[in-house]
């Protein structure tokens, strides 16, 4: 495995459509009914977990920029390569690609259950996991560049959305979001914790870095990206916890989707259905990326071509998309994830950074003493 890239000029991307892309990547399901959780563990205190988590990520998306930039031009696959070496680093390759994968199913999964749920019940799985595999795999064919544009798309005809907030804000009762601070630090902190599921795919950054023009901005404009979800995060805890008594919000699953069922125009009479079978845009460019990141993975690691490995790879999530689960299985199956999401994208992160590190100054200082031997 090479572990410096050296990408086609036709398959860079401008770094300003960075936002977009870590934008995108965390808006996912997860937003759909995050209220809950951290409810029940922050209590009226949720919103300082919103915050805490955006904090969190910033560190640690500053963290993997500057392990990336310590190379000159290569990716998480490269590096663990490099550093770790070629059994144990492409053991670790691999978990990162099963993470990907993961992350993918979880995500058909959950919008397969919401859909089903809500407009069409008698929809039969299959069905639901061919359409959104078919638009991957159609997207993936067209290269990363359009696949990080259908991620700036995605971001910007979704902006409407955030105006019809305006709805519920008529209906708030400012008297629900009292007492404050009320929860202990550890509660604070276990309703931060409990926002991983929802936060997490900035570590796309990971693979995407050499296809990036100027490396110099990136770091600039990943946190432009990260902070503009964590404001949105902010604003839809904030609005829920003044719309909904704790009681009613211990009891809605989908928070934000039941903010929508408030909406009302002359000719739309169940606004919420517009809203979910638009998610499908919200949701794509996770898949979409996911399933590249993976690609990329098992292509580096086995060098075969990416369109063969996403056509198997895709061919695969499916058939495990068939076997059917229940609303409990389905909650069993995020909170294992997000447990594994937790060591993996804000703990390992910095163990890699520290390796990278040591490695650099220890083979620098031996190259350094050869070079000086050899004189």
């Amino acid at each position: 495995m090479k572990v410096h890239i050296e990408p086609k000029p036709q398959n860079m991307v401008n770094t300003f459509l960075l936002i977009f892309v870590v934008h995108s990547m965390q808006l996912g399901v997860g937003i759909q009914g995050f209220q809950r959780i951290i409810y029940m563990e922050a209590r009226h205190d949720a919103w300082i977990s919103v915050i805490l988590s955006g904090v969190a990520t910033a560190i640690i998306g500053f963290i993997m920029v500057k392990t990336l930039s310590v190379y000159e031009n290569s990716d998480l696959y490269g590096i663990q390569y490099d550093v770790l070496g070629k059994w144990l680093g492409n053991l670790i390759n691999i978990m990162f690609v099963l993470y990907f994968l993961g992350s993918f199913h979880i995500i058909v999964r959950n919008y397969m259950e919401v859909l089903q749920a809500w407009v069409f019940p008698e929809v039969p799985n299959w069905l639901l996991a061919l359409t959104l595999v078919y638009l991957v795999y159609y997207g993936l064919n067209g290269g990363l560049r359009t696949v990080v544009g259908v991620s700036f798309f995605s971001v910007i005809l979704s902006l409407w959305l955030i105006l019809l907030l305006a709805y519920p804000f008529q209906f708030t009762n400012w008297d629900y979001l009292f007492p404050m601070f009320e929860a202990k630090i550890t509660e604070i902190l276990r309703g931060a914790k409990q926002m991983t599921f929802t936060v997490i795919g900035f570590e796309i950054i990971y693979v995407i870095y050499p296809f990036l023009k100027e490396k110099d901005r990136v770091h600039r404009h990943m946190q432009y990206g990260l902070a503009f979800t964590t404001i949105i995060y902010l604003a839809l805890m904030v609005v829920s916890l003044a719309y909904f008594s704790g009681g009613q919000l211990e009891r809605t699953i989908w928070g934000t989707l039941s903010l929508f069922k408030i909406v009302r125009f002359p000719f739309i009479e169940r606004f919420e259905y517009v809203a979910i079978t638009f998610w499908v845009l919200l949701i794509l460019p996770n898949l979409m990326l996911y399933m590249w990141a993976a690609t990329r993975g098992i292509s580096r690691i086995f060098n075969k071509k990416e369109q063969k490995v996403s056509l198997i790879l895709l061919a695969f999530i499916f058939l495990t998309l068939l076997y059917p689960l229940t609303r409990v299985q389905i909650n069993l199956f995020n909170d294992y994830f997000a447990r594994g999401a937790l060591y993996i994208v804000f703990a390992y992160p910095l163990l890699l950074f520290v390796a990278v590190l040591i490695k650099k100054k220890f083979f620098s200082k031996k190259d350094e003493a050869y070079a000086q031997k050899s004189e």
